[in-house]
């Protein structure tokens, strides 16, 4: 018998495309796919069970189907269809807590697999360089979906006290982008003029869809030899990219607005429904955030197939042309500092 692989979120892209995944799996032999709503898209032969995860009835779902395997990737910043910022959280957090009361319960799950954020090491002006996944925080995130990510991982810490015998591997995304990217960053890149904090370049960090489906099939299966895709890993694309970069790349103009106008700017967004301006989201277009994917690579085995700036790249090619031509605004900005450049130098001399 192959494993039998329960998948929280299918209704989501990214579950149902990770669903559609791991059936061609030739280790696995049947999966479940969970949501509280019917999926839009196909799921090929798994199984949909219509369950909300924050109702207890999730554990006679683990029981009636004998789950060995359990990916939880209803952890989200977006909510889906009508519903708002309270029913992200309650699934986040309520929902987290559970299924992992489930899964202690049953005797059969032996792996889980959880999707958390690089968000929990929050955003502050005094941060690291470079966070490692033992970095503690300098300012715990204090709301939004970064704060969600947190109290997820606490509870999943405790799940793997109380059942040593299960392998629980905790995936930190940065940021996830492509062309179905649907995150609360991928809302404001989309958006057709970016605020943005005067004063602020922040760096920033992409993980390609591709590569999360990819980085998935590895933590749910066995490890490999010389691996080990047990414990909590950084999961990102190489390099960085710098706000004004990714403006330019989409030929979208910025506007810049002084931080104490920022959090009005952002409620004003919100309002039309546009995008999420939590205060995390503003303290991450503010101070960035980068992270070390050393245990990805070293101890997960796992190499991205897309950088960073090509992550971006196919984000940026899905959405169209902005009001300004990449090309146009790279050749401004290079007059640009090629002037202040001349002009420095004129100075000195």
């Amino acid at each position: 018998m192959g494993k039998v692989v329960l998948v929280t979120g299918a209704a989501r892209q990214l579950g149902g495309r990770f669903v559609r995944r791991v059936q061609r799996d030739p280790g696995v032999d049947r999966v479940i796919a969970v949501d509280a709503v019917p999926p839009e898209h196909r799921l090929g032969g798994a199984e949909f069970v219509r369950a909300d995860i924050r109702q207890p009835a999730i554990a006679r779902v683990l029981a009636e189907h004998r789950v060995d395997t359990v990916v939880h990737l209803d952890v989200t910043g977006t909510p889906l269809g009508t519903g708002g910022r309270t029913s992200v959280k309650e699934t986040n957090v309520i929902g987290t807590m559970q299924l992992l009361g489930a899964c202690q319960k049953s005797p059969t799950v032996r792996r889980l697999v959880v999707k958390s954020s690089t968000s929990v090491y929050g955003s502050a002006p005094r941060d690291p360089a470079v966070f490692t996944e033992t970095t503690p925080p300098k300012s715990l995130p204090s709301g939004g979906f970064a704060k969600d990510a947190v109290e997820v991982e606490g509870y999943v810490r405790g799940f793997a006290r109380r059942r040593p015998d299960v392998a629980v591997c905790v995936l930190r995304f940065a940021n996830i982008l492509g062309p179905a990217a649907d995150s609360p960053l991928a809302e404001y890149l989309a958006l057709p003029v970016l605020p943005t904090v005067f004063g602020y370049d922040p760096r920033l960090q992409f993980v390609h869809e591709d590569d999360v489906i990819d980085v998935l099939l590895i933590a749910a299966d066995e490890p490999r030899r010389g691996t080990l895709n047990s414990g909590t890993f950084n999961v990102a694309g190489e390099g960085v990219l710098l706000l004004s970069q990714c403006s330019r790349r989409l030929g979208r103009p910025t506007v810049p607005v002084p931080l104490p106008a920022v959090t009005w700017v952002g409620s004003a967004l919100r309002t039309v429904g546009m995008t999420d301006f939590s205060p995390e989201q503003i303290r991450l277009l503010t101070h960035g955030r980068v992270v070390s994917t050393d245990q990805m690579r070293g101890t997960l085995g796992f190499e991205p197939t897309y950088t960073t700036a090509q992550a971006f790249a196919d984000f940026a090619r899905s959405r169209g042309a902005g009001l300004l031509p990449p090309e146009v605004a790279a050749h401004a900005v290079d007059r640009l500092s090629t002037a202040v450049r001349t002009l420095a130098s004129k100075e000195r001399s």
